[in-house]
């Protein structure tokens, strides 16, 4: 059986298993059976480059973090109702990662999970209900989080969740303003969403966003707009969450992505990056801001704050800091994405490239003057580069975006390869 073949009937196998729906990428399914570092091998040894995982951070079957995974398992792992150093020693040093208003840490093992403890958190402090979050947004697929999913510019049905528009330069809320013009229009819609939710009753309890806005594309955010937002959310009893799942972890080239815009949360979710395919999550906020949520939840989770957990999530950060990889993801990011610049004049097809450290966006769009988001010709590239070995997707608010974010590890050389790869892809392409 050729390898297509075998794709296909394990393809069947698992509709079958799973129920047909559950999603693949490419039009023709990777099997893939292998992974190092940033490349994954499929059962033929065909070699793909990777750049698009970011739960392998530290890369793809990482030795560090593979013999810390077997030797705690090996020798101990429990709930949370017992005493364990590990995991002690694991929150005090992400706490130490972050800035002074981070003091004290929840885990659990997803990003959903992470983010729900987060809004619960913020309605406990507040006393309020509403939240505020963006209209392309994605923070979790529970009842309560998934809430936020793309709800537009106007609330989910029980009215505690309402949406402004995402902040870009590219497409903006008022054509031809300047950027100070566009800033305040944004923060105009904010101010109007929290007025709401206090004329109604709902109260106003925080923001939620992803600190580089990523589902929605990776915008270009006007300047000053997350510290003011920060400033008008404050002002109204609220509190800031900023979902890192994403943005954290070295993704942008320093440690979190709230520093890249400028601003202080008051609440911080990690997830998938921390325990490299462990699953580990976690919300951190001030010994206040927790102490109360634990005061009236007495929140546990069987599989978190375990000593697995914290042996995976230090041997990630050990790598991390001993290989300089927010070095490095400064350094190669910038590379990669000042080569893709270059190609935006030459080919008719790439609006906009946009991004941080490794995490860059190539905007695909029509090539007259309307310049109208093409999710179909984002999607044909992902697939020839997919072809040509090179894995990416396609994301933002339009699903118009080539989505680029490999593992940290990832090297110039492999920044150059794609390139190469890139080039004959939108030749191709844009005809």
């Amino acid at each position: 059986m050729n390898a297509t073949a075998s794709a296909d009937s394990l393809a069947a196998r698992r509709d079958r298993a799973f129920g047909a729906g559950s999603p693949l990428f490419y039009n023709t399914p990777l099997h893939i059976v292998r992974g190092q570092g940033v490349e994954l091998f499929d059962p033929e040894g065909r070699r793909y480059v990777d750049m698009y995982n970011n739960v392998p951070c530290v890369g793809h079957a990482n030795p560090h973090v593979a013999e810390a995974m077997a030797r705690q398992q090996s020798t101990l792992n429990v709930h949370s109702r017992y005493l364990h150093e590990g995991i002690v020693t694991f929150a005090e040093r992400l706490a130490a990662l972050h800035g002074p208003k981070i003091e004290s840490v929840i885990f659990s093992c997803s990003g959903t999970e992470a983010n729900e403890v987060a809004l619960r958190m913020a309605r406990m402090a507040t006393g309020k209900a509403g939240i505020v979050c963006t209209n392309a947004t994605y923070h979790g697929n529970s009842e309560a989080v998934g809430k936020m999913t793309r709800i537009g510019n106007g609330q989910n049905t029980a009215g505690d969740v309402r949406a402004i528009p995402f902040p870009e330069m590219l497409r903006p809320l008022v054509p031809g303003a300047s950027e100070d013009e566009l800033c305040e229009a944004y923060l105009d819609r904010l101010r109007q969403v929290i007025r709401s939710f206090e004329e109604d009753g709902t109260g106003f309890a925080g923001l939620i966003v992803c600190s580089i806005f990523a589902n929605e594309g990776l915008p270009d955010v006007p300047r000053g707009f997350m510290s003011r937002a920060t400033e008008i959310v404050h002002a109204a009893g609220g509190l800031v969450i900023a979902d890192e799942v994403q943005a954290g972890y070295c993704r942008s080239g320093v440690w979190w992505g709230y520093d890249v815009l400028g601003f202080t949360p008051d609440i911080v979710v990690t997830g998938k990056p921390m325990g490299n395919g462990l699953p580990l999550a976690a919300t951190a906020a001030s010994r206040k801001l927790i102490e109360t949520f634990r005061a009236a939840t007495r929140y546990f989770n069987t599989f978190a704050s375990s000593p697995l957990q914290a042996a995976v999530g230090m041997a990630v950060i050990d790598v991390i800091e001993r290989d300089r990889l927010a070095e490095n993801v400064a350094t190669v990011g910038a590379f990669l994405k000042a080569a893709l610049a270059e190609r935006k004049g030459r080919f008719a097809s790439i609006a906009d490239v946009r991004g941080h450290g490794l995490f860059i966006g190539v905007e695909i769009a029509g090539t007259d003057a309307a310049r109208e988001p093409d999710m179909d010709k984002a999607v044909d590239i992902i697939n020839r580069l997919k072809d040509r070995g090179f894995l990416t997707s396609n994301a933002g608010a339009y699903r118009n975006v080539v989505k680029i974010r490999p593992p940290l590890v990832f090297q110039k050389s492999h920044a150059e390869e794609f390139i190469t790869a890139f080039d004959a892809t939108m030749a191709e392409v844009d005809g």
